[in-house]
Formats: C-alpha cells, sequence, structure tokens
C-alpha cells in the first residue's frame, strides 16, 4: 500500500490487483493483455480503464461486482460482442467508451445490453465499422444521452430515424464517415448544442434552420453552398466553421445570430461584383417570371447583390485566408464593429483600405500575409487607425513602403511581420532617397521580421525610439555590408537576432555590445571561424549551420557561452576529424542539447564521417598524425637552436681576451687583496 500526497490534504491510495493499479475510486487496466473483465479489482471503484486489451466478449454479469462503477471504457480491444445483462448490477453507469472495437459483428445483441442502461450520458462508438442502420438499433433505447461520438465508422446517410429518441442530445460527434446526404435527421435533437460533421461528403447546406445550436463543424467537406433559412428566428450559433470546403460565395449566415467565430479558410470564395478589368455587375439585374394559378408575377433582382443582411455585430474572429479574393466589398467589415481578428492571407489582394468607412477599432490581429498587395490606403481624415492593433502580418506581398503614420495611433502593437517585401527602411544614407518604412518611435514594438527584404544602404538610427527583442534580418545579403553599427539602439534590449543568410564571413563582428542576447542565429553564411566576441556572451541558443568552419576554439565550452548554452545547431560544416577536441567538450557539458548532432560531420582526407562514431582506426590515425606534427616541429627547431648555441660559444672564445680587457677598462682598474 502507498500513499501519495496531492494539493492540500488530498490523499491518493495506490495499490495493485492482478496488475491493475488502484488510485482512489479508479482502477487502471490499460495495456494488460486481459482478455476479459478482472473480478478481484476493489468493490467501489467508480471508473474502470481498459484501454488496449484483448477482450472480445463482455460476457452476462461480469460487472456485477462493481455496482459503483460510473464510468467505464473499453477502446482498442476486440470486443465483438456485449451479451445481454453484461451491465447486469451497473444500471447507474455514466460514460461508456467501446472506440475501435468490431461491434458491427453482433450489434443487434449489444443493442440489447445497451438498452439495460438507463442513466447513460456520454457514449462513444467510433472506429466500429458501424452504418448508420446498426448506430439507429444501437441509439434506439438510448434516450438519456447526452454526448454521442459515432465518428470514423462508415454512415453514409442520416434521416430522421437515425437519432429517434435522443432528446436529452447536448454534443455529436459524425466526424470521418463517408456521409453525403442529411434529411431531416436533427430536427427531433432539439437540446443539441454541438455538432461535429468534419471530413466527410457534404456538397451543400441548404435551409440551415438549426437554432439551438451554438457550435457548427463541417470543415473537410465539399461544401459549395451554405444557406441558412431566411428568417428573424435568434439562432444561438456562435462557432461555425466551413474550412476547407469548395465554397464559391460567402455564406448566407442567420439574420440573427450569436456568431462570434467564423471559419472560411480553404476554399474557392470570391465577390464578383467587380471584375478584375474593373467592370462592374451592381446594377446588372435579372427578372424572375412567377407563374401561380392564373396570376403572374414578375420580381427583379440585382444578380450580384453584395450586401450582407446578417447580424455579425458580436462577430470576432474572421478567417477568410486560402481564398480568391481579390478585393473585400465597400462597408463589408463595417457590419464586424466587435472584430478582433483577421484573417485574410493568402489571397489576391492587391490593395487595401484600413479606415474606408470599416469600423476597426476593436482589431487585435491582421493577416494580410501572401497576397499581392502593392499599396495599402489611410484615409487622411479618417481618425486613429488600428488603434488596439497587436500583431500585423504583411509577409510576402510587394510593398515598398506603407503609408505614412501608419503606426502613429497603434499603442499596443507587439510585432510586425514585413518580411519578403522589397522595402527599406528609414532613414537612409546620406545622399539616398528611395521610398521607406519608418518604424522610429514604436515603443510598444518587441518582434519585428524583415527577412528577405533586400535591405541595403542603412544607415542613421531606423530602430530609435523601440525596443525590439526579436528581430529577424535573415535573407538580406547587404543588409551587414557596413557592420552592425546600425543596430546601436537595439544593445540593451534585443534577445533574439536572426543573421541567417546575410553573407556573413568575417570572424571580425563585435556582438560584445549585445550583452541581452540569448538567442543568434548565424546559418547559412560563409563563416571559417567563430566571431571571438561570441565567446563572452550568455547565449542560451546558437544555430552555426551551414557555414564553412572547420574547428570551433578548443577552450569553448569553458568560456560564458558554453557555460550557459542549452541548445546548438553545429550540421553541415566542413570540421577536420582531427580536430574535434572542442566536439568532445561539447558533448560532455551539461544541460547542453546538441539537436542536430546525428548531422554533424568531418573531412578525413576525401570522406565524409559522421562526428559522433568516428572509427577506431581514423582516431588512432589522427593520434598518430598529432603526434608526428609535434615531432616534426622539434626536428625543425632542435638544429636551428644547436646551431645558434654553437655559434655564440664560437664568437665568445674568439672574442675572449678582447671582451675580458673591455670590461676591465670599463669597470675600472683591479683593487689588490
Amino acid at each position: 500500500l502507498a500513499a501519495r500526497w496531492g494539493d492540500g490534504v488530498d490523499v491518493a491510495w495506490e495499490t495493485s490487483s492482478g496488475g491493475c493499479k488502484h488510485v482512489q475510486s479508479t482502477a487502471d487496466c490499460r495495456n494488460k493483455l486481459l482478455n476479459s473483465i478482472p473480478g478481484n479489482l476493489q468493490g467501489d471503484i467508480e471508473e474502470l480503464l481498459l484501454y488496449n486489451n484483448t477482450i472480445q466478449v463482455l460476457d452476462r454479469a461480469s460487472l456485477l461486482p462493481y455496482r459503483q462503477l460510473k464510468h467505464l471504457s473499453l477502446p482498442k480491444n476486440r470486443l465483438e460482442l456485449i451479451q445481454p445483462g453484461a451491465f447486469l448490477g451497473s444500471e447507474g453507469l455514466h460514460a461508456l467508451s467501446l472506440a475501435d472495437n468490431r461491434l458491427f459483428a453482433n450489434y443487434l445483441l449489444t443493442a440489447a445490453a445497451l438498452a439495460a442502461l438507463p442513466a447513460l450520458r456520454t457514449l462513444d462508438l467510433a472506429g466500429n465499422q458501424l452504418t448508420e442502420d446498426m448506430v439507429s438499433v444501437l441509439l434506439s433505447n438510448l434516450s438519456s444521452l447526452e454526448s454521442l461520438s459515432v465518428a470514423r465508422n462508415i454512415i453514409m446517410r442520416l434521416d430522421s430515424s437515425t437519432f429517434t429518441n435522443l432528446t436529452q442530445l447536448l454534443e455529436l460527434n459524425l466526424e470521418k464517415n463517408y456521409i453525403f446526404e442529411i434529411d431531416q435527421a436533427f430536427e427531433g435533437l432539439q437540446r443539441l448544442q454541438r455538432l461535429n460533421i468534419a471530413y466527410n461528403y457534404m456538397s451543400c447546406i441548404v435551409d440551415f434552420s438549426l437554432t439551438q445550436l451554438r457550435v457548427l463543424n463541417v470543415s473537410h467537406n465539399i461544401i459549395e453552398w451554405f444557406l441558412a433559412l431566411e428568417n428573424d428566428d435568434l439562432f444561438e450559433l456562435e462557432v461555425l466553421d466551413l474550412s476547407h470546403n469548395q465554397l464559391l460565395f460567402f455564406p448566407l449566415l442567420p439574420r440573427q445570430s450569436k456568431l462570434h467565430s467564423l471559419l472560411l479558410k480553404d476554399n474557392d470564395l470570391n465577390f464578383y461584383q467587380l471584375l478584375p478589368n474593373g467592370t462592374s455587375l451592381e446594377d446588372v439585374t435579372v427578372q424572375f417570371l412567377l407563374v401561380d394559378g392564373n396570376s403572374t408575377n414578375i420580381t427583379t433582382v440585382r444578380l450580384w447583390d453584395e450586401v450582407c443582411y446578417s447580424n455579425l455585430s458580436s462577430l470576432r474572429l474572421l478567417d477568410m485566408s486560402q481564398n480568391q479574393f481579390w478585393y473585400l466589398p465597400k462597408g463589408f467589415l463595417a457590419k464586424m464593429p466587435a472584430l478582433t481578428h483577421l484573417k485574410l492571407n493568402q489571397n489576391c489582394l492587391e490593395t487595401f483600405n484600413l479606415s474606408e468607412q470599416d469600423s476597426l477599432d476593436m482589431l487585435t490581429e491582421l493577416d494580410l500575409s501572401q497576397n499581392l498587395l502593392t499599396e495599402l490606403w489611410v484615409d487622411a481624415d479618417a481618425g486613429p487607425v488600428l488603434p488596439s492593433l497587436q500583431l500585423f502580418n504583411l509577409s510576402t506581398n510587394m510593398l515598398e513602403t506603407l503609408p505614412r503614420g501608419i503606426f502613429t495611433h497603434t499603442k499596443q502593437i507587439t510585432t510586425v511581420d514585413l518580411s519578403r517585401n522589397q522595402l527599406n527602411l528609414c532613414p537612409q544614407a546620406a545622399g539616398q532617397n528611395p521610398p521607406c518604412v519608418d518604424i522610429r518611435g514604436i515603443a510598444t514594438l518587441t518582434h519585428l521580421s524583415l527577412a528577405g527584404c533586400g535591405l541595403r544602404g542603412l544607415g542613421g538610427h531606423p530602430f530609435q525610439g523601440t525596443a525590439l527583442t526579436h528581430l529577424d534580418l535573415s535573407d538580406n545579403q547587404k543588409a551587414l555590408s557596413g557592420g552592425l553599427g546600425w543596430l546601436q539602439d537595439l544593445t540593451a534590449t534585443l534577445q533574439v537576432l536572426s543573421l541567417r543568410n546575410t553573407n556573413l564571413s568575417s570572424a571580425t563582428v563585435n556582438f560584445l555590445a549585445f550583452r541581452s542576447l540569448v538567442g543568434l542565429d548565424l546559418s547559412w553564411n560563409n563563416l571559417t571561424a567563430l566571431p571571438a566576441s561570441l565567446g563572452a556572451l550568455e547565449l542560451r541558443s546558437l544555430d552555426l549551420r551551414d557555414n564553412c568552419l572547420v574547428a570551433l576554439p578548443a577552450d569553448l565550452a569553458w568560456r560564458p557561452l558554453g557555460r550557459s548554452l542549452r541548445e546548438v545547431y553545429l550540421s553541415h560544416n566542413p570540421y577536420n576529424c582531427c580536430t574535434l577536441g572542442w566536439w568532445e567538450a561539447l558533448q560532455r557539458v551539461e544541460r547542453l542539447r546538441i539537436l542536430d548532432k546525428s548531422g554533424v560531420t568531418c573531412d578525413y582526407d576525401s570522406q565524409r564521417l559522421k562526428a559522433l562514431v568516428l572509427p577506431e582506426p581514423i582516431l588512432w590515425d589522427c593520434r598518430w598524425r598529432t603526434a608526428n606534427m609535434a615531432l616534426f616541429y622539434l626536428v625543425l627547431v632542435l638544429p636551428t637552436c644547436l646551431t645558434l648555441l654553437v655559434a655564440f660559444t664560437l664568437v665568445f672564445l674568439v672574442f675572449k681576451p678582447k671582451l675580458l680587457k673591455m670590461v676591465k677598462s670599463q669597470c675600472g682598474v683591479s683593487s689588490p687583496y
């Protein structure tokens, strides 16, 4: 008997019975190769875990000794049959997991056994190769269910008979089936709040009318249309996930709802009132002739009406990334005053207006990356622009500059990504006046990415008034041609610096001023030696991959750098196999992880070998080479020293009399004794 003390005064008692562990009221019998329910467990257990065993049949009365059982977990067994009466004595069971078994084999008898569980609230039947007819039979007498999963089965069609009598159901998971049609299957589920139909084959959702639903996930289908019922009923819908489908048009949402998250990622969405050649279809109309008995009506409507009639005042997250939008209708975002996260990355936007009649005062994250942006617009008279913005992603566009004063009112911004644009920073070097981006004075900015911007001719103080902690300058071949002087305003705050692929070749680059650095990326450069100034820094992460390093300093492990490092990358350098003393020393440093240890190689003659497992003959040869070099230098130095000694002796003997006379003359006449 062992006691485990938890927080406060709670005690968890752990015992063992037949290989199963007892922790308080739970019996843990997972991964024990059991082929039946153990009969020697404590009689007062409330939870029994039998994950990953080999049980094929749940026999009659097999749970009779455990009358207080509330949770039974049997996933990943070989269960084919639950005999009627198997739950005798366990009528109070609340949760039952039967996932990843073979219940399709005897589903009729299993259904009879499940009918004896009047208090069952949670049931997991995922991964049992069940059809819709089998599911209907298994659920026919489980009116108490509140949560049901029939995911990863072979259900193809749902109708009103599938979930009959499940009037208490709150959550239903149908993901990863083969569902292509749903015909009034959910109308009787008046309490249903969460519905997951992801990873199926639904092609459209028309007349959506589940007003009580709060979360609907229909992602990863082939949906082209989503049309909610057009009435003024209040929908409780809060989250709608239509991502990874084939939507052609912006979904027709309920007019009144509580929607706060709308996910439309990875579809074929676009707006069609304006064409890329400038043609407008705003006034194009179509007439419908409606014939009803003897009466005839003609209705005229706009062909492309982009007015959104839904109330989106509560929407906080809108994800329209990975679509085909090349513009947004005028006033589109104005209907979303509570919007905090807007994702428009990976579209075809060429321009974007940050202020035109659109209220984005609450926006904290704006992602416009991977578009075709050449210009951002800010109306001069629009007032404060993006006052709540914290993250602004403009990477991978075609921007050369940003509107003047764009960051004037962004008093909370912390992260800006301008990478993969052809732009430069202000101020420019004397005599140059190209377009540039001015980030000076943004006191809250801590993370800035300028990777692949083609930075050049930098001078002055481009980071004056900022407190950057993370700066990415990678893939700028000319950014460091004049040294690191233009980073002088960041020496006290900069913690992570990426100089990846910046054509850095000089080991004399001085990093001593950057005493706050904890992470440095120098990969993909032309360094032939480690910059000497790095030895005095207390970095925690260092990336030296893909350089021209033959060796690292032999005493690196004992310098401040070696003692502070926690992770380092060293691979893809032409290290010398016979000068790996530094490598052996680094491997002995406690708490240091060489993250690419298995990829570190060294050169020996014309061979490239793994430094981690050098063959013993090569190690011996390297030792002999080292010893032979020492002997070689001794042979060179010894004759020279002997020659000098002999020459000095001869000179002394030849000139000895003269030298003695000279000494006497200089020191005076000797006195008699």
